[in-house]
């Protein structure tokens, strides 16, 4: 059993299990699968999570920071759901190299199109 990066404690149950193609089944489980997604560097999964108006065309991992970069943990601070939109407020720590460690705070929107969640957008909080 491998401990999920989202906080859960085991992988394959948790957000491994949207890696897999389930459903996540409300906006904080997507936003969860997300993270994981960065900290496993599932730009696959990212992308087809991204809402199709606001979702790149490509994302680059690979790059020199990116390398780098190590996830420390993720906390959710508020998520609630009303109909199709949902909006999840977490803070997710990382360290880049061998700087100190940094919070990204930050507040993302969702919407449920055909019955599948999408990250939206996100406004970073202060």
């Amino acid at each position: 059993m491998m401990p999920c990066p989202c906080g859960g404690k085991d992988y394959a149950m948790c957000c491994g299990r949207f890696h897999a193609g389930a459903l996540a089944p409300s906006p904080e489980w997507l936003m969860r699968s997300r993270y994981t997604a960065y900290v496993r560097g599932d730009q696959q999964y990212l992308l087809a999570t991204w809402h199709p108006s606001t979702r790149p065309a490509a994302l680059d991992l690979d790059d020199a920071a990116q390398a780098t970069m190590r996830w420390l943990g993720l906390t959710v601070k508020a998520a609630r759901e009303d109909g199709d939109w949902g909006e999840v407020e977490f803070i997710a720590r990382f360290r880049v190299g061998g700087q100190s460690a940094q919070r990204l705070h930050e507040r993302s929107r969702f919407e449920r199109l055909d019955g599948r969640w999408y990250y939206v957008d996100g406004v970073f909080v202060r």
